[in-house]
C-alpha cells in the first residue's frame, strides 16, 4: 500500500535545545523534520534535497537572529535554491517588527517564541496549502511553456508548409493555365475554320472541348484564389458598400449583356473590411443571384443592410431557382453544387470563398431558400474599427 509523503520541514536556529524540541513535537504531528544550527548548514541541506523532488523541503522555519548568516539572508538564498519553498520566521516578542519586514521580503508568516502548538499548527497548515498551490502553479507554467513551444514549432512548420503550398499552387496554376489556354486556343482555331472546314459534328465536339477548357480554367483560378485566402492578410478600411454593390452589378451586367435582372439596393451601411475581399463576397453573391434568377421572366435581385448589435448585416436576395433547404449543409462545401452543370454553370467553389472571407473578418453567413422561390444570403461583419 502506498502512503502519502509526509511534509518535510527544515528548522534553523542556533539554539540546539529549541531545535530538538521543535523537531520532536512536529514529528509527533506527522511531519518529517530536520534541524540545523546555522544558515550555511540550512543552505547545504536545501541544496542536497533539491536534487530529488521526493526529498525537497516544503517549509523552512528559521530564526531571525543568528550568527554568520541571519534569517533574512537565509530567506533570500533559500528562494534561489527552491523558489516554491514556503518560509516561516521565528521571533521573540521584542522583534515582531523585524518579522514583519521578513514577511515583506518573502516569508509567509511568523511564529513567536516560546511555541504554542495550537498557534503553530494553523500556521504550518496554511504554509502547506501555499506550498501545494505554488507547486501546482509551477507545474501548470511548465505545461504552458511546453505547449507554447509546441505551438510555436507547429506554427513554424505550418508557415513552411504554406510557403511550399503557395509555390506548388503557383506552379500548378501556371502550368495548367498554359495547357488549357492552348487547348482552348487551338479548339477555337478549328471551330473558326482557319485550319479547314469542319462538319457539324466536328464543330459540336470541338465546341464542347473549348467550353470544358474554359470551365477548367475558371476552376483553376477559383482553386488558386481559395488556397491563397488563408495566407492573404486582411487589410481593413472603410468601404462604401452601396457604391460598391452598384459598381459590381454594372460590371456583371456588362459581362453578361443578354441577362435582364432588376436590382434594388437600399441605403447600405459602410463596412470596416478589406475592400478587395468584401468586393469578392458581393461579386460571388450577386453573380449567383443573377445566374440563378436568369430563367425567371421578371428576375429581381435585392440588397439590404443594417447595423445592429455591433455588426453590419447585409442581405442579398433573388427570386430565382432556389433550392431544397434539406441540402443546405452542403452549400458552402468545396465542389458541392445543388444544381447540375446542365442547368447552371459553375465550379462549386464561389460560396466556399464567400464563407472563408466572411469568417476571416469575424463574421458569419447563413442562407434561406425554397425551390422555385429564390434564395436569401445573410452575412455579418463587425461594425466598428477596433483601432479607434
Amino acid at each position: 500500500m502506498s502512503h502519502e509523503r509526509a511534509a518535510r520541514i527544515l528548522i534553523v536556529d542556533d539554539e540546539s535545545n529549541l531545535v530538538e524540541a521543535l523537531c520532536r513535537i512536529l514529528k509527533l504531528e506527522g511531519f518529517s523534520t530536520l534541524g540545523v544550527a546555522s544558515g550555511p548548514l540550512a543552505l547545504e541541506a536545501l541544496r542536497a534535497a533539491a536534487r530529488d523532488d521526493a526529498e525537497r523541503f516544503d517549509i523552512l522555519v528559521t530564526d531571525l537572529k543568528m550568527p554568520v548568516m541571519d534569517g533574512l539572508s537565509l530567506l533570500r538564498e533559500a528562494q534561489v535554491v527552491d523558489r516554491n519553498l514556503v518560509s516561516i520566521v521565528m521571533t521573540g516578542h521584542g522583534t515582531i517588527d523585524t518579522a514583519v519586514e521578513a514577511m515583506k521580503g518573502g516569508a509567509l508568516d511568523y511564529m513567536i517564541k516560546p511555541f504554542n502548538l495550537s498557534v503553530a499548527m494553523p500556521v504550518l497548515t496554511r504554509a502547506l496549502g501555499v506550498r501545494r498551490l505554488r507547486l501546482e502553479n509551477a507545474t501548470l507554467q511548465c505545461e504552458l511553456a511546453n505547449r507554447a513551444a509546441e505551438l510555436e514549432e507547429s506554427n513554424r512548420r505550418l508557415q513552411a508548409a504554406n510557403k511550399d503550398l503557395d509555390a506548388y499552387n503557383s506552379s500548378v496554376s501556371h502550368d495548367i493555365r498554359g495547357h488549357l489556354n492552348r487547348i482552348i486556343g487551338f479548339s477555337q482555331l478549328l471551330i473558326d475554320g482557319r485550319a479547314g472546314a469542319l462538319n457539324a459534328k466536328q464543330s459540336e465536339f470541338l465546341g464542347h472541348v473549348a467550353d470544358n477548357g474554359e470551365q477548367m480554367l475558371k476552376l483553376t483560378d477559383d482553386l488558386l484564389s481559395f488556397s491563397r485566402l488563408g495566407q492573404r492578410p486582411v487589410l481593413k478600411a472603410c468601404v462604401p458598400v452601396t457604391t460598391l454593390v452598384h459598381e459590381i452589378f454594372q460590371e456583371l451586367q456588362i459581362s453578361a449583356p443578354g441577362s435582364k435582372v432588376e436590382l434594388r439596393v437600399a441605403e447600405l451601411p459602410d463596412a470596416f473590411a478589406d475592400p478587395a475581399l468584401l468586393k469578392q463576397v458581393f461579386v460571388n453573391l450577386l453573380s449567383n443571384a443573377i445566374k440563378f434568377s436568369s430563367l425567371v421572366p421578371q428576375s429581381l435581385v435585392t440588397v439590404e443592410g443594417y447595423v445592429r448589435g455591433g455588426e453590419c448585416t447585409y442581405v442579398v436576395c433573388d427570386n430565382g431557382a432556389g433550392f431544397n433547404m434539406a441540402h443546405v449543409d452542403q452549400l458552402f462545401k468545396m465542389f458541392h453544387r445543388l444544381h447540375s452543370a446542365a442547368e447552371f454553370e459553375g465550379t462549386g467553389i464561389g460560396l466556399s470563398i464567400v464563407q472563408r472571407i466572411v469568417e476571416r473578418h469575424g463574421g458569419r453567413i447563413s442562407v434561406e431558400a425554397a425551390v422555385g422561390m429564390g434564395a436569401q444570403f445573410t452575412f455579418t461583419i463587425p461594425a466598428q474599427n477596433p483601432n479607434r
